[in-house]
């Protein structure tokens, strides 16, 4: 057992503690001595793994039982690796504090790098004191930037402190709500070696879509969330002008591309032949309208971005008669 125990890491007491609980397979008796072999100290060094990976001593059991059971492990300690290997690509850095006084423009706040520490943002190097690993480059960037605009250290922390507590929040239910649909299949019985394999597939595949969804709806709410918050600093009259300017321009193309397909259904145009009738606006889109040319020019501009995109679908037939295949002399005809 010492033996063991020397080429393990563990110690003589932990290795007791497992075969009591029965994680390590019984030792070969020889006379008065255990001998242990290469599959005791390969199960060690899985359970090593996996308490890294942070399963407990019982549901580490439960997977060895499967192991031992012939049902396999492969595939499970696939979907660990999956579950618990990195989310991102971003690979950690190391950075002195001299370099981090540098970088927060000189800024030496014990307090700060404390709290940083705490939040993990910044992990200590056991044997260089003046160094620290930083996990997410990225996430310091962004901390920098913030400290640069004029936002105090030990602000940007308590804001990341509770930062984390929302995100969590919303890592937990997405977890939730995939687990309902998705993985739920695979958790109420013992998976098997294909079904684990399988699950691991999907982590795989849907890893990726929490933080695209995120990444999307945050863009929409700090757009809203902005244009509020300046709207209630600045005059409401320019902010909403500005953003109308915005609409406008997007919703004259809209407009145009809509009455154009209305006049066009084939083709081009016979100009002769006018098309009596009205269209009607959405609120919004004429509101935008109205804001960025007056509500005496509404019907102007309106005939002015038909009249733009019309001609822009001559254009175009004019040049793609003869592309695909016309003669010249059909592409002129055509026009």
């Amino acid at each position: 057992m010492e033996a063991l125990a020397h080429h393990s890491g563990a110690t003589v007491r932990t290795i007791r503690a497992y075969q009591d609980r029965g994680l390590l397979p019984k030792p070969e008796r020889r006379g008065r001595a255990n001998v242990y072999r290469d599959t005791h100290l390969e199960r060690l060094h899985q359970i090593a793994g996996l308490l890294d990976r942070g399963y407990t001593l019982a549901s580490i059991k439960e997977l060895l039982d499967a192991w031992d059971t012939g049902r396999g492990l492969g595939g499970v300690l696939g979907l660990v690796a999956e579950v618990t290997g990195p989310w991102s690509d971003e690979e950690a850095g190391r950075i002195t504090r001299a370099e981090l006084g540098e970088r927060f423009g000189g800024a030496q706040d014990d307090d700060a790098i404390e709290e940083a520490v705490k939040l993990g943002v910044l992990v200590r190097v056991p044997d260089a004191p003046e160094e620290f690993l930083v996990p997410s480059p990225q996430e310091l960037a962004v901390a920098a930037e913030l400290h640069a605009a004029g936002v105090p250290l030990l602000a940007i922390t308590g804001h990341l402190r509770e930062l984390r507590t929302k995100v969590e929040h919303i890592a937990g239910r997405f977890l939730d709500f995939t687990t309902e649909h998705v993985f739920q299949q695979y958790l109420d019985h013992p998976p098997t070696e294909e079904e684990a394999t399988e699950a691991a597939s999907l982590v795989r595949r849907l890893r990726p879509l929490a933080q695209q969804a995120i990444d999307v709806e945050l863009a929409r709410a700090m757009r809203t969330m902005a244009t509020r918050h300046l709207r209630r600093h600045l005059d409401a009259e320019v902010v909403d002008a500005g953003a109308a300017d915005a609409e406008a321009v997007e919703a004259a193309g809209a407009v145009g591309a809509m009455a154009a397909e209305e006049a066009v259904p084939a083709g081009i145009p016979d100009r002769s032949l006018p098309r009596p009738g009205s269209v009607r606006l959405p609120d919004r889109t004429f509101r935008a309208v109205e804001a960025l040319v007056g509500p005496e020019n509404v019907a102007a501009f309106v005939a002015a971005a038909v009249e733009r995109e019309v001609q822009a679908r001559t254009m175009d037939a004019l040049v793609i008669g003869p592309e695909a295949g016309q003669t010249p002399e059909a592409g002129r005809t055509a026009g």
